[in-house]
């Protein structure tokens, strides 16, 4: 099995609990990793057998330019099952999002959640 990752994508979004926080909007950073049921792709240096990364990162961005979250955790799920679905050979997707505006009265970076998903 074989680990792909993608960190630290940007996008602009419109998620939180609060009305002005998906009114407003603010930065976002993603961090993606996808486990391989095999090493077909590796060990045939197969590009079709591995994951496209650039899908990948474009499935991120559709959700969150496309879909409104109240929750990051939602927002996880919903990436890591739409990774899933897109590639076959993948076992497992953990998702990573850091918020670094958060209505916290007191010095943070930010928050981050981390979802991981499982292929059935």
């Amino acid at each position: 099995m074989a680990k792909i990752r993608i960190s630290n994508v940007m996008f602009y979004g419109f998620i939180g609990i609060y009305e002005y926080e998906r009114e407003q909007g603010q930065k976002f950073y993603f961090d993606v990793e996808l486990v391989t049921k095999d090493d077909t792709a590796a060990e045939q240096d197969n590009p079709n057998a591995t994951v496209d990364t650039a899908a990948v990162y474009d499935v991120i961005k559709r959700a969150i330019t496309d879909k409104r979250f109240m929750l990051l955790e939602a927002l996880g799920v919903y990436i890591g099952d739409k990774l899933l679905k897109r590639f076959a050979n993948v076992a497992e997707v953990t998702t990573t999002i850091r918020k670094p505006n958060v209505p916290i009265a007191g010095p943070i970076d930010y928050v981050e959640v981390e979802v991981t998903r499982r292929a059935q």
